[in-house]
């Protein structure tokens, strides 16, 4: 086995979980991702926890989406993850372009019904990462091999110096009021964030880590973003998605490819319509666009911005926390004509923070 699959274990289980002896835990993966469930259990094993392997294979949820018109909260799954401890949920895939073929509504109602399950999920020590496949490594088009470099360069690193160097945006933006992000000629718009929390990830929910996020207040967002980076949603590709805001909801959106499958986002529920979040990517050993959101929302020199579900542990006591069932995240290169203000302050310009050197004012 690769020693870089023991060395991605290890982190998950000893920096991103946290496990103890004791705990119960359910490591969720397809069958791609084999070798990684080995080393999990192995390490797992090491610390005396329990853990239990479920499946996460697409062409069993394709197969069932497929068959089935109306769908209900599974009461036993719900109950699995009430007594687990820790969720651990592997991205591998064999094919990248499993569920295209799935009709949009139906996979907006299976994720309405999944809503009470994926928040119990929320409420435990979680950590999602990926297993680098053949499938992704296609997609981002890349070799098998120059992906794996890829992947583990992004996420076995030293994550205690990435904290520090991400803490100082968490500085100017928790206290902040308010943010802007302009970016070219398509992007252009204000949030309020008073009273909401900046969180440092720095790979423990999200492996890798790599950015600063907070939640916007849902009817604050003004103006119009273009996000020029695609979107990949349910196996297909979202090209141009332009989203237009006034008083925190959508009024306006247009995609240059699906985009009926961007409508049919939106048209979730009522939240699916608002910011659930604001993100900042700092993880400059992800240095290319690879049509994974795990990675990509990370880049360094990005922003995205996910509508729907905002993220309790950004939401202040005295806020509204935006509520939906989905969360999908949108990103927008800031590498060039582009600055993030904060209450009123240029911190960023073309993808230099104010804190590092070159940076121009």
């Amino acid at each position: 086995m690769d020693p870089r699959i023991r060395e991605h274990a290890e982190i998950i289980v000893e920096h991103s979980t946290d496990i103890e002896e004791g705990d119960n835990v359910i490591v969720s993966a397809p069958a791609v991702a084999s070798d990684l469930v080995v080393a999990l259990f192995e390490v797992l094993g090491d610390r005396g926890a329990n853990p239990i392997s479920l499946s996460a294979d697409e062409r069993v949820q394709r197969a069932f989406l497929r068959s089935s018109a109306e769908f209900e909260t599974p009461s036993h799954e719900r109950a699995l993850m009430e007594e687990t401890d820790a969720f651990i949920h592997l991205r591998a895939n064999e094919n990248a372009t499993e569920t295209s073929d799935v009709d949009p509504e139906t996979t907006a109602a299976y994720s309405v019904a999944q809503q009470p399950i994926r928040q119990e999920r929320l409420s435990k020590r979680w950590c999602l990462t990926q297993f680098p496949a053949p499938a992704n490594a296609q997609l981002a088009g890349m070799s098998t091999e120059a992906y794996e470099n890829f992947v583990w360069d992004a996420i076995n690193k030293d994550w205690d110096e990435q904290r520090e160097f991400q803490a100082r945006m968490v500085e100017i933006l928790d206290p902040a009021e308010e943010v802007r992000i302009v970016s070219g000629e398509g992007t252009d718009v204000t949030m309020s964030i008073a009273g909401n929390t900046t969180l440092n990830d720095y790979g423990e929910k999200n492996l890798p880590g790599g950015e600063v996020f907070t939640a916007p207040v849902p009817d604050s967002v003004e103006g119009s973003v273009l996000f020029d980076k695609p979107l990949y949603h349910q196996g297909r590709e979202i090209t141009d998605v332009s989203l237009e805001f006034e008083g925190g909801e959508v009024i306006e959106h247009s995609a240059g490819q699906n985009e009926d499958l961007l409508t049919e986002v939106l048209n979730t529920d009522e939240g699916a319509r608002r910011l659930g979040e604001l993100g900042i990517g700092m993880n400059r050993d992800i240095d290319r666009f690879t049509y994974n959101m795990l990675f990509d929302e990370k880049m360094g020199d990005t922003v995205h911005m996910a509508v729907g579900m905002a993220y309790d542990e950004c939401v202040g006591e005295d806020n509204e926390a935006n509520e939906s069932a989905v969360h999908v995240d949108m990103i927008i290169d800031m590498g060039e004509d582009s600055r993030i203000e904060v209450d009123g302050e240029v911190v960023q310009r073309n993808g230099t923070f104010r804190f590092e050197d070159g940076f121009e004012g």
